[in-house]
């Protein structure tokens, strides 16, 4: 009879990009280079990486730190629209300015994202068949982190709005059988000095 064990799933934001997003700066190479060093003692069995240059060349720094951890191309690790909120889930106060933001966005990635998103749910959350506990790494964008924290707090689907992740930090959260998902951590920069931290945000959003 097979059962089921926990999946740890450890999830980053790709280190910071050029400005046309074609390649990671010098501070995002070191990110992640920074973040794979980290991860040498966690028993990874896999690295997902979304398709674009900026996560795979994040996913390739972090796994030549790492001993024979495959590296695997995913598109529903990408740069999406996970869900597209009604006017009437929004807070009053901010629905304006919300879904004016989200409709600046590619068609495709509005259209696609929530296909992909669900896609993400079934593919990288959850308890795992067998005995043995798996330990997976996702190198990904900010708004895919924001959604899989959303769910696994069962928080509205909407709410995946303004959860921000820094370049190379690490979110980890454990899916195990018959419990609810817990985020052991979120958002940790402590593998990255002071002046790698929050790049690319403006400064309120600094801590």
């Amino acid at each position: 009879m097979t059962g089921t064990a926990a999946r740890y799933l450890y999830l980053t934001r790709h280190g910071e990009a050029s400005s046309d997003e074609s390649a990671l700066t010098e501070s995002g190479r070191r990110q992640a280079v920074l973040l794979g060093k980290r991860l040498r003692t966690a028993p990874l069995t896999a690295i997902f990486h979304g398709p674009l240059p900026r996560a795979e060349q994040t996913a390739q720094l972090i796994g030549r730190q790492l001993n024979d951890v495959a590296l695997h191309r995913s598109a529903p690790a990408g740069d999406y629209i996970p869900y597209i909120p009604r006017r009437e889930e929004l807070p009053p106060e901010s629905a304006g300015s919300l879904l004016g933001h989200l409709a600046q966005f590619p068609a495709a990635d509005r259209e696609q994202g929530p296909g992909l998103a669900q896609e993400a749910l079934s593919r990288f959350t959850g308890p795992v068949a067998g005995v043995e506990p798996r330990h997976e790494l996702v190198v990904t964008h900010n708004f895919l982190i924001g959604w899989l924290i959303r769910a696994a707090l069962d928080a509205p689907k909407w709410r995946w709005t303004g959860i921000n992740h820094a370049n190379a930090a690490l979110t980890v959260i454990r899916y195990a059988p018959g419990r609810t998902p817990a985020v052991l951590f979120f958002n940790d920069t402590g593998h990255l000095p002071a002046e790698l931290r929050w790049t690319g945000f403006p400064p309120d959003l600094h801590v």
